[in-house]
């Protein structure tokens, strides 16, 4: 379990943001691919002067396109690496770290912690504008751009059938072995002065193209081509609907994962790793 620090060594919170446009996701990729997760690890081994390169956990893995202002990773580091360096690793991987990836906080964590399974919520935000004119040029790596007038009290009164406890294989790209039950806590959406209308979405985990989806269709409804209770129904449906499109990433930040007190963090990490399966309805069979 990941959760295990191995004997001589010191797990290792990062806080960490990055502009993902230029990156091909988080996760390391054969073929040369640049990754967040290669650049971090690359800079560790440089700035620690290390033959080994040591490993990073994510709290949370985004895809290609995909940005984060409150990514969170730990990695074993053995304990004479970490006593050397600790005092001056931030600055000199402020130093060796390409501009679009900084590391903001570096700090022992504590026992139990796993960047990952110990988290309890990822909070994204997703940005969208209906301006006709398009998207602020300053901001065109951040914001979608939709080209249809959106109606964001029918997008919220959709987003409320969607909220709690469910099978989302039909808002998921399905993944091997790996379930879709995920309990979605916040889905809001809000227009600002600016004309940026940021969807809020938070879960205790999401599973593949999930956010992307559920936003894709949200658009559907504030756009007028699909009824408030289109989503909802899709949900319940349990399969994937060609109509709901996966938007594209650039709109997508992760902005903050949450984690409970100290003491709680390995009871939380040995509850994420269970596989979940929704109750069974009132009076139906195990079989």
């Amino acid at each position: 379990m990941s959760d295990d620090v191995a004997p001589g060594h010191v797990r290792v919170r990062l806080d960490l943001s990055y502009d993902g446009t230029a990156f091909s996701g988080w996760a390391k990729q054969a073929g040369g691919r640049r990754t967040v997760q290669g650049e971090i690890e690359d800079a560790l081994r440089t700035v620690t002067r290390s033959r080994e390169t040591y490993e990073l956990t994510v709290a949370g893995r985004t895809d290609a396109g995909v940005h984060a202002r409150g990514q969170v990773a730990h990695v074993d580091l053995p304990r004479e690496v970490w006593g050397e360096h600790h005092d001056k690793l931030l600055k000199r991987l402020a130093g060796r770290l390409p501009k679009d990836v900084r590391v903001w906080a570096v700090r022992e964590a504590p026992q139990g912690f796993d960047a990952r399974f110990s988290a309890v919520w990822r909070r994204y935000a997703y940005r969208v504008t209906d301006n006709p004119g398009g998207v602020d040029p300053l901001l065109r790596g951040h914001v979608l751009w939709h080209d249809w007038p959106l109606d964001v009290d029918a997008m919220n009164e959709a987003a409320r059938a969607l909220l709690g406890e469910h099978d989302f294989a039909a808002y998921c790209k399905k993944r091997e072995g790996a379930t879709t039950i995920r309990t979605l806590q916040q889905l809001s959406l809000e227009k600002g002065a600016d004309g940026i209308i940021t969807a809020t979405v938070r879960a205790d985990a999401f599973c593949h193209n999930m956010v992307r989806s559920l936003i894709g269709a949200l658009l559907f409804v504030g756009d007028g081509h699909r009824p408030p209770d289109w989503p909802g129904k899709v949900l319940a449906a349990g399969v994937r609907d060609s109509a709901v499109h996966v938007v594209r990433p650039h709109g997508l930040t992760l902005e903050e994962v949450g984690y409970p007190a100290d003491e709680l963090l390995a009871a939380r990490s040995r509850e994420a790793r269970n596989k979940r399966s929704l109750p069974l309805a009132p009076g139906a069979g195990c079989c």
